[in-house]
């Protein structure tokens, strides 16, 4: 049966192996998530699909692997902190950037987009904007 990605994210985990994750039910199913894959620690990736309507409130940091950011529809400028210096990356449906591990980041969004996300979520850390 097909799933959606934007209500249940998929988990890639060790061995190469793929799994359907709960219904995203917002801040909170993030520590959930870790729980649930604490096993696969570093290498275990998250695949998640979300459609933002502005800014994003928050900034963010994967300290144990990279992050792909891919836009799929719409306009996101994506807001990288690398040594205090603040990148500003726009990108288009079918671009993406990627994330460095430990660097901090946010979006800005004018309009409605919707991006994918495959990231490093074990020991993700937020902090407000």
């Amino acid at each position: 049966m097909p799933e959606t990605l934007s209500k249940n994210p998929i988990h890639l985990g060790l061995g190469a192996t793929a799994v359907s994750e709960p219904e995203f039910t917002g801040a909170e199913w993030y520590s959930d998530y870790s729980a649930r894959h604490a096993v696969d620690g570093k290498e275990g990736r998250l695949v998640s699909m979300h459609t933002f309507d502005e800014p994003w409130d928050s900034w963010e940091m994967h300290p144990n692997g990279s992050e792909v950011v891919l836009c799929t529809r719409g306009e996101i400028t994506l807001i990288q902190e690398i040594d205090g210096q603040k990148n500003r990356i726009n990108l288009r449906p079918g671009e993406y950037v990627i994330n460095e591990p430990g660097v901090w980041h946010t979006a800005d969004v004018n309009h409605s987009a919707v991006a994918v996300f495959i990231t490093a979520g074990i020991g993700t850390q937020v902090r407000k904007r």
